[in-house]
């Protein structure tokens, strides 16, 4: 790989006083290992301190890192439970939020609790900012080691400053109008309980950002694989958090393939070097710092694992070596799966971050809309670090486009689609303040009703963009829908959304109901009437089998089979089907020493998912070219699925038979082995 330049180690590990180190990145590159591995490192090198590794993705994988293994008292581990942490804050504020509420609106006691009671998605994320915020100021820890969600979500978490601002400031809106009249009626000028409790708040606020943006204090750690699309996510995030002013100096380059003989290494080597040689001459990267880590071939966890997992890192070079380049692997798929039926609207992919979910979900779309000529497909991503252009290779974006013959791809903004909901609501708001009376003075309750979704919760965006797909089920727009997610925390939470968004819509109805005399938001209203008889046309389709799937991309890893039970265990609460297991990025049998090691550890993990998951297709799909544009995505496809004519193998009741592979879906209850 790489020459080292020196035997150095990153400030982050030789405890240069950092209060707050975050590791974030693209799902699957090693943030978790490397989070828990950090806080061994320097809760050895300082016994006398107190560190805390905390967890803020929903999915959490700190205890199966650990694997049994109890760290040092002085290392405390905790996976944040956003929701018992709103509960927590609800019980604490809620009456303070309750009386904001009362002073400012024309609510009344049984509307405002109905709001405060409601749970909405983005709370993830804006409860870890406000925990980690707490810590930080009890001092209790010398450092906090963050292992953060995958990138979209993490940088949503680090907006939260902002999020606040305009929260606080809407909070302080509701105030106005109760401290003018304090002021005029009783001459009192000195603030209240509720005017303190919002002075306290944007205190807090301003420590975080100001320790957010200290270089001394704190440091970002972008953790990456050397790949397409782990860089182009790192790139952005890059920017992003230069924007943000975060301080960051150093770039953790994970599992790096070892420069031997072997066919498979030297490919993946290969393209790996290329990445590299390109992230150094990137303008936005070129200033940092890079660390390399070598691809273990156990699984980095445990005690021994975990204490060592370090000790292999080296300086890279900026000038990394390119050798003469491989052939390229051909796709190569054991038990080749069927396609979905002519009759599914839905084929969600979904799992732990960095399994490959993009590359099997474009592969999907393409070979749905080949098989199914006379069908409109839909590819769509809902993950804030959007990857569908990359693995297609063409341009795609928010508004749909056409990549294929029948294949239409989007990349959903939900922030644009958010103000677009919020200018529909300003528009009507205007035209409703225009017909009132100039006799009533409304100078505080316009400032309040003009600012009254900046009191959203952060995930109010994940709901617009959910809206958009139902705009286009409504409209008929396509037969098919195939769906990159996001990891698998968020991708429960989306699965959780209709639900969600029901309860929050009732609770809207009933208020505008209620008021009908009051307020009358005419468009705003047929709006979120649309969206709650969508809503309900979606649950039923995601609750059909026949009209809906999802199939679990996973990995041959402990930390990936604990992630695909708990995602199987959700999915099967809420009725979700999942016919189908994609095993990626598996390592075939070689000569090879490195390969065999880790081909013989995946092999156990094999039985594992078929013990684990007896009733599922399980597909296996091994380490082959970069999957990258139509040319290869295609190849991949006609790997994955049995077609007309290609020979396979059905384990039906444990026999084996011979049969012509022209099946209709991927359910069914029986593995294919495909011969290639």
């Amino acid at each position: 790989m790489a020459q080292a330049t020196n035997t150095a180690r990153p400030a982050f590990l030789e405890g240069a006083g950092f209060q707050l180190l975050l590791f974030g990145g693209k799902g699957g590159v090693g943030k978790t290992t490397c989070a828990v591995a950090s806080g061994l490192r320097l809760a050895s090198l300082f016994p006398e301190s107190s560190f805390l590794v905390v967890s803020t993705d929903p999915a959490h994988s700190l205890t199966d890192s650990l694997a049994g293994f109890h760290p040092p008292s002085n290392l405390a581990v905790l996976e944040l439970d956003a929701s018992a942490c709103l509960q927590r804050f609800k019980l604490r504020h809620a009456e303070k939020l309750r009386e904001f509420a009362s002073r400012g609106t024309f609510l009344d006691d049984q509307d405002i609790s109905r709001f405060l009671e409601l749970s909405l998605p983005g709370l993830d994320e804006l409860m870890s900012f406000l925990e980690v915020s707490g810590w930080l100021q009890e001092g209790r820890y010398q450092s906090i080691l963050v292992d953060t969600a995958p990138t979209g979500h993490t940088l949503r978490m680090l907006q939260t400053p902002e999020l606040l601002r305009r929260w606080l400031d809407a909070l302080d809106s509701l105030l106005a109008k109760h401290r003018y009249m304090r002021e005029v009626f009783s001459r009192a000028e000195e603030s209240d309980e509720l005017d303190r409790f919002l002075q306290e708040l944007v205190g807090a606020v301003q420590l975080m950002e100001d320790l957010l943006r200290d270089p001394v204090r704190c440091r970002f750690i972008p953790v990456m694989l050397a790949e397409p699309l782990s860089v182009r996510e790192t790139i952005s995030m890059v920017q992003e958090l230069a924007r943000l002013q975060l301080p960051l100096t150093d770039l953790v380059v994970n599992r790096l393939y070892p420069e031997n003989e072997c066919p498979t290494c030297e490919e993946i080597r290969h393209r790996q070097l290329r990445e590299l040689a390109g992230l150094v001459r990137n303008s936005a990267l070129s200033r940092f710092l890079l660390w390399g880590l070598p691809l273990y071939p156990a699984e980095v966890r445990g005690q021994e694992a975990l204490q060592t997992f370090w000790d292999g890192m080296t300086a890279l070079s900026h000038e990394p070596l390119m050798p003469r380049a491989p052939a390229p692997l051909p796709p190569l798929v054991e038990a080749a799966g069927e396609l979905s039926s002519p009759d599914t609207v839905f084929l969600l992919f979904g799992g732990k971050g960095g399994v490959g979910k993009t590359t099997l979900a474009c592969a999907t779309a393409l070979q749905a809309a080949k098989e199914y000529r006379q069908k409109r497909v839909l590819l769509f991503s809902t993950d804030p670090a959007h990857s569908l252009a990359d693995c297609l290779d063409l341009p795609v974006g928010p508004e749909p486009t056409v990549v294929f013959p029948g294949l239409t791809a989007v990349e959903i903004d939900a922030e644009a689609e958010f103000r677009t909901f919020k200018q529909q609501y300003a528009a009507d708001l205007e035209e409703f303040l225009a017909t009132i009376s100039s006799n009533f003075d409304l100078t505080f309750d316009r400032q309040v009703m003009e600012k009254i979704l900046d009191l959203a919760p952060p995930g109010l965006d994940e709901i617009m963009a959910l809206a958009k797909i139902l705009d286009y089920l409504t409209h008929d727009c396509y037969d098919l829908f195939v769906l990159d997610s996001a990891a698998t925390g968020h991708l429960l939470r989306w699965l959780e959304l209709p639900a969600l968004i029901d309860q929050w819509l009732k609770a809207f109805f009933e208020v505008l109901l209620k008021y009908r005399g009051i307020l009358r938001l005419p468009r705003f209203s047929r709006r979120l009437v649309a969206i709650s008889q969508d809503l309900k046309r979606l649950s039923k389709l995601l609750g059909n089998s026949a009209s809906a799937h999802l199939c679990v991309v996973s990995i041959l890893t402990e930390m990936a089979l604990e992630e695909t039970l708990d995602l199987v265990a959700v999915c099967e609460r809420i009725g979700i089907d999942v016919p189908t297991i994609f095993l990626n990025l598996a390592t075939p049998a070689s000569g090879c020493h490195f390969c065999s090691a880790i081909h013989r550890r995946e092999s156990l993990m094999r039985q594992k998912f078929q013990e684990a998951f007896p009733g599922k297709a399980q597909i296996v799909i091994y380490q082959q070219g970069e999957p990258r544009g139509l040319p290869r995505l295609e190849a991949l496809a006609q790997a994955m699925y049995v077609t007309a004519g290609k020979e396979a193998i059905c384990y039906a009741d444990g026999r084996l038979r011979s049969k012509a592979g022209n099946g209709r879906h991927l359910a069914g209850g029986c593995r294919t082995g495909v011969a290639l």
